[in-house]
């Protein structure tokens, strides 16, 4: 949880490295209105987390119950979407997505 500026931002998993910041949004059932609050979240990373203001932002959310629509829509809105698939996570997003950078 951060907080700056009388606002609060609070990220399930931060995964970092020298140029990339990516934001993972963790569900067991994962919803349209969860993907929404995600993309939210992520356009206020940089303005309230400044140690990542020059990383490149990009936006995951990850579900143990993933309903087709919403993978779907989180994949148009450039998430990656990651599901349970058995005993593993696996990516479902296809070899020509795109990540939105925030």
């Amino acid at each position: 949880m951060v907080k700056r500026d009388g606002e609060g931002l609070e990220i399930d998993l931060l995964v970092v490295n020298d140029k990339d910041t990516v934001a993972i949004e963790c569900k067991s059932n994962l919803s349209i209105d969860d993907v929404n609050e995600h993309l939210e979240r992520l356009e206020k990373i940089k303005r309230l987390i400044p140690r990542y203001k020059d990383n490149r932002i990009l936006g995951a959310v990850a579900g143990m119950v993933i309903p087709a629509n919403v993978a779907g829509y989180a994949i148009r809105k450039g998430l990656y979407v990651m599901g349970q698939n058995g005993e593993q996570l696996e990516l479902q997003n296809d070899a020509s997505f795109k990540a939105k950078v925030w």
